[in-house]
């Protein structure tokens, strides 16, 4: 099934498509006249349209009609991610918006061995693209990198629970989140390689986080980020609903 995201000014009855997504079209998916492509505009809505004409530096399609706006989880999950090395970071960031993630921070933390980075558009390119393949209406936003100590100085309108996943204690995670059904945000922080130091959990309990465990097995970063994030998911979300 072909799809792409667009911004909404640029649709109307007749859309014609340049840049990237006119080549990714064309010359990825081999888009011919005729064919069906599906258009969102991240804010939900969803466009069923017929390809007029397909080449490298422009699509036109025609609109055929608005479909029913596609359900986004029942619960808000924000993944503050400690700084990864390489590509673990790439691939968190994937796995999180196929999992259903609202919102990606990137966190430098005490132990962080990456303190900078230059990849925030390479990020929200695998961002985009994950949100595309799995079907997502919206693309989920990957913020700018901030400090550890910038966790808990966001200005919400509401109050957000929050759990910190931390390999040196906690309590169980099922534990936790059975206490939880029925929430609609959620913050949840993951470590880099090196993990949390004591003083940032003891910084994060004091704002009001749950410290939790994932079980006596170590972890990889990667791993333990994805793996929470598909917990909470099937807890707290849609993940496995019919």
């Amino acid at each position: 099934m072909r799809r792409i995201f667009l911004p909404d000014h640029q649709i109307s009855d007749n859309i014609i498509i340049a840049g990237e997504k006119a080549v990714y079209l064309s010359v990825v998916l081999r888009t011919v006249p005729g064919d069906t492509l599906f258009i969102h505009d991240n804010a939900g809505n969803v466009f069923r349209t017929t390809v007029l004409s397909s080449g490298r530096k422009e699509v036109a399609a025609r609109v055929e009609e608005r479909l029913p706006s596609i359900q986004e989880s029942p619960v808000r999950i924000r993944l503050y991610q400690g700084m990864l090395k390489g590509e673990k970071m790439d691939l968190v960031v994937q796995k999180a918006v196929e999992l259903g993630v609202h919102e990606i921070v990137p966190v430098v933390t005490g132990r962080s061995q990456v303190r900078e980075t230059r990849k925030l558009a390479r990020w929200r390119k695998i961002a985009e693209e994950a949100a595309r393949q799995s079907g997502r209406p919206v693309i989920p936003a990957v913020q700018d990198v901030i400090g550890y100590d910038g966790i808990f100085h966001n200005d919400n309108a509401e109050a957000v629970r929050g759990i910190i996943f931390w390999e040196g204690g906690g309590d169980p995670l099922q534990r936790v989140v059975s206490g939880l059904h029925g929430l609609r945000r959620i913050d949840l922080i993951t470590g880099p390689e090196g993990g949390f130091s004591e003083t940032e959990v003891r910084i994060a309990h004091g704002s009001g986080f749950v410290t939790a465990s994932l079980g006596s097995r170590i972890l990889r970063a990667e791993t333990a980020s994805i793996a929470v994030v598909s917990i909470v998911q099937f807890a707290l979300g849609d993940l496995g609903a019919v």
